[in-house]
């Protein structure tokens, strides 16, 4: 089975639009900044990741990002509170998410695949690398999420980028 559209589940908190609208809440807390309250709809073990080779073996190969629960947290705060080259000033993004499918159901989990494209810019001088452009970034999305007494929450967010093995420049902000 590639995906479906169907919502034929028992779990009234899982239904495809619910599920849409949770992707949809975490893209706007991206594009506002609100890295605290996004992070926090990650479940206590979840994991943010950009793979380069998503067939690989996870513990033997690199990753563009591979945030555990700290390295997430470290992440967020070092974003919304030290001042560092790479976020000076800080992108701007426009995450657009569509073709969501449910691709898999286990238990308390669902698994979803979406299709995403962020823009992602950084104001100042044009003569200084990475600013004054905007970027395209495709990705194909993969949501692992836990239902739960609160909700749907991300035990795994996987995000493959399109032209995930070519240079990236700075990828400093959140996917």
């Amino acid at each position: 089975m590639i995906g479906t559209r169907e919502t034929a589940w028992d779990h009234p908190g899982a239904d495809l639009k619910t599920i849409e609208a949770f992707l949809y809440r975490e893209a706007l807390l991206l594009d506002r900044w609100a890295l605290e309250e996004w992070s926090a709809l990650f479940t206590p073990d979840g994991v943010y990741w950009l793979p380069i080779d998503d067939e690989a073996d996870v513990r033997t190969n690199v990753s563009l990002v591979r945030d555990t629960p700290a390295r997430r947290e470290e992440r967020v705060y070092h974003l919304l509170h030290n001042s560092f080259p790479a976020q000076s000033p800080r992108s701007r993004t426009l995450h657009f998410i569509s073709n969501v499918l449910v691709t898999g159901r286990a238990d308390l989990e669902i698994t979803v695949t979406s299709s995403q494209l962020t823009y992602e810019m950084r104001t100042g001088d044009y003569s200084q690398l990475g600013l004054g452009e905007m970027r395209p970034l495709v990705a194909q999305v993969e949501h692992r999420l836990r239902i739960g007494e609160g909700g749907l929450r991300i035990a795994q967010k996987k995000v493959l980028l399109l032209n995930r093995d070519s240079w990236h420049g700075n990828l400093t902000f959140v996917f």
